[in-house]
C-alpha cells in the first residue's frame, strides 16, 4: 500500500494530465490521494515543495530505469541500446522527465524552484532532499552515464565516454524527435502512440554497434 506522500505525489501527477500545473489545487490533490490537506501540507511544505518533490521523483526514477535496464542478462551494447530506446520512450510518455532530459519547461508543468534562501528545513527527509533541487540537464546526464558505468562494472575513460555518448544519442531523438503522424482524434502538437518509434530501434543499435568497435585511442579515427 503506497504511502500518504506517494499517494499525493501520484494524485499530482494524475492532474497534470488534464490541467496546467499553475490550475492544480492542493485541495484536489489532497482529496485525489483521500488524505488531508493538511497532511499534503506537512508533507510538502507549501505547491512549491509539492513540485520540487514530483520533479525529484521523476529524476530518481529515471536512474533506477536506468540501472534496471542494465541490468538484464545481455552483452553490454545490447543493454545500452536498450537504455537508449527506453529513454526515448519514457521521455515521451513522461512530460515531467522530458522537462528534466532537456531543460525544456513548459508552462502546463511544475517548474522546479529552489527553496528560499534561510527558509525552515522540512521535518521530513524525503521533501529536506528535494528541496535540495534537482539535476540539470547535464547533471543528470553525467550520474546515468556513472551508473551505467557502475553497472558494466567499468570505470575507464572509455567506457565512461561511450556510456555518455549512447545517453546523448538518446536525448537527440528526445529533443529532435522524428515526425509525428496524425492521429484520428489527436491533438496537433500530441505525441505518436510510443508503439511508433519502433522504427528508431535499429537506428539507434547500429550507431551504438559502431561507437563499440571504434577505436577512440587513436587521433585518426574518430566516431562518425
Amino acid at each position: 500500500m503506497p504511502t500518504a506522500r506517494e499517494a499525493l505525489l501520484e494524485a499530482a501527477l494524475a492532474a497534470l494530465t488534464g490541467l496546467p500545473w499553475s490550475a492544480v489545487r492542493m485541495v484536489d490533490v489532497a482529496s485525489a490521494a483521500g488524505v488531508s490537506r493538511q497532511t499534503l501540507y506537512n508533507e510538502f511544505g507549501s505547491k512549491e515543495g509539492l513540485a520540487r518533490a514530483l520533479v525529484r521523483r521523476e529524476a530518481d526514477a529515471y536512474l533506477q530505469g536506468v540501472e534496471r535496464v542494465l541490468a538484464a542478462p545481455a552483452p553490454p551494447r545490447r543493454n545500452l541500446a536498450a537504455v537508449a530506446e527506453w529513454t526515448v520512450s519514457e521521455a515521451f510518455t513522461r512530460p515531467v522527465l522530458r522537462a528534466l532530459l532537456t531543460g525544456c519547461w513548459g508552462e502546463r508543468l511544475p517548474t522546479p524552484r529552489p527553496a528560499r534562501a534561510g527558509a525552515r528545513a522540512s521535518a521530513v527527509p524525503a521533501q529536506r532532499r528535494a528541496d535540495a533541487g534537482v539535476p540539470s540537464p547535464a547533471d543528470l546526464l553525467g550520474l546515468a552515464r556513472d551508473r551505467a558505468a557502475t553497472v558494466l562494472h567499468g570505470d575507464e575513460g572509455d567506457v565512461r565516454r561511450s556510456c555518455e555518448v549512447v545517453l546523448r544519442l538518446a536525448l537527440s531523438y528526445v529533443v529532435a524527435p522524428t515526425p509525428v503522424v496524425a492521429l484520428p482524434g489527436s491533438v496537433e502538437g500530441q505525441w505518436e502512440d510510443p508503439e511508433s518509434w519502433s522504427p528508431t530501434t535499429p537506428t539507434i543499435t547500429s550507431v551504438i554497434d559502431t561507437i563499440f568497435s571504434v577505436d577512440t585511442t587513436s587521433p585518426r579515427k574518430i566516431i562518425p
